[in-house]
């Protein structure tokens, strides 16, 4: 007769190896959740607690916690955008953030350049042009830092005071200054004079204004007026940077939808206009606006200048802020249907 092991030892065994192996799991993740938790809190630190250098920075009036977070890193102010991110949202700082030019530097941590965010303690010497300001909200900004009258303030904005500045080339007679004051900040002093402000943006754009941009603009059938119009609608269309952070290639895309539709003799359709005169407003009128709706930057300029390679003639922003294209008008409905519109409370800026 045979007698046979019973199989109760082995499962014993195979218990014990499973329970090591669970053991050895947990450890594995609790190390490498402390791993990731260290890069997260390093990634707080400064980037160079020696280097006290200063650095000017602008968050933007409705700048997202992303696009924030992405502009740091680019400056190298931050060692990681994502961290950022994690940190503002984890302590709900989002709405806690003002808008304005900081001076940081490279020897302050997360937290040392959030305190500041939050205090508002903005550089005093600096005046800041905001990306899709118009002459309005400059003007209005100018007289806020209660140095200047409105007189003083609006003879700076009169185009002959700037005859001949190369910005300028492409300026119609009688048109006004707006398009043309490129947004950065700007030296802000005791003896600063708002035309003096006014003269430097005018520098800077015949900086953005390439001979390489000027060519793409006119290669699109427009003249470097009309491409600066459009890329004033562009800029207040378009963020310059997406939801995500990362830079924006959304702005060429729309760029190409504006011009389809003008090639083609369909409106633009564009809620940029919203809000201003009849003869602006994109939804009703054929072709471009008589004027810039406000200023544009650099990234807006060569959007126009060499639009995306597709074929779109719709895009719309849904609730979720991600910014989506389509050929034609069934897949824009079904795209609005399927994702919604996103609304001024969604705080989309990509």
């Amino acid at each position: 007769m045979k007698f046979y092991k019973s199989g109760a030892p082995r499962r014993k065994r195979l218990g014990r190896i499973f329970a090591v192996l669970a053991v050895l799991m947990v450890i594995v993740a609790g190390a490498g959740f402390i791993a990731v938790r260290n890069v997260y809190e390093s990634n707080l630190l400064p980037v160079d607690s020696n280097d006290q250098t200063l650095i000017s920075y602008t968050v933007s009036s409705g700048a997202t916690t992303n696009q924030i977070a992405q502009g740091l890193e680019t400056k190298g102010l931050i060692k990681d955008y994502r961290s950022f991110v994690q940190y503002v949202r984890s302590n709900q700082l989002d709405a806690e953030i003002k808008a304005g030019t900081y001076k940081l530097s490279k020897s302050m941590s997360v937290s040392d350049i959030l305190d500041i965010f939050i205090s508002g303690k903005v550089a005093e010497d600096l005046f800041t042009i905001y990306p899709g300001n118009n002459i309005s909200q400059i003007k209005q900004n100018l007289l806020n830092t209660g140095k200047y009258t409105q007189q003083s303030i609006d003879r700076a904005f009169e185009p002959e005071l700037y005859q001949g500045h190369a910005a300028l080339v492409d300026l119609p007679t009688g048109a006004s200054l707006e398009g043309f004051l490129y947004p950065d900040s700007y030296q802000f002093i005791d003896t600063t004079k708002p035309e003096d402000i006014i003269r430097q943006s005018l520098d800077e754009m015949a900086e953005a204004l390439t001979a390489e941009v000027r060519a793409g603009i006119t290669n699109q059938g427009l003249t470097v007026y009309e491409g600066i119009i459009l890329a004033s609608i562009v800029e207040r269309e378009v963020g310059a940077v997406g939801v995500d952070g990362q830079a924006n290639d959304n702005r060429a895309k729309a760029a190409q939808v504006f011009i389809s539709r003008l090639n083609i003799g369909m409106k633009l359709q564009s809620n940029a206009t919203d809000g201003y005169p009849d003869n602006y407003d994109t939804y009703s009128i054929d072709g471009l606006p008589p004027e810039p709706i406000s200023n544009v930057s650099i990234s807006a300029l060569q959007a126009v200048a060499k639009p995306a390679d597709t074929q779109y003639l719709y895009f719309v922003s849904g609730s979720d802020c991600v910014t989506r294209f389509s050929e034609n008008e069934a897949q824009h409905e079904a795209l609005k249907a399927q994702f919604g519109i996103a609304q001024s409370e969604d705080n989309c800026k990509g």
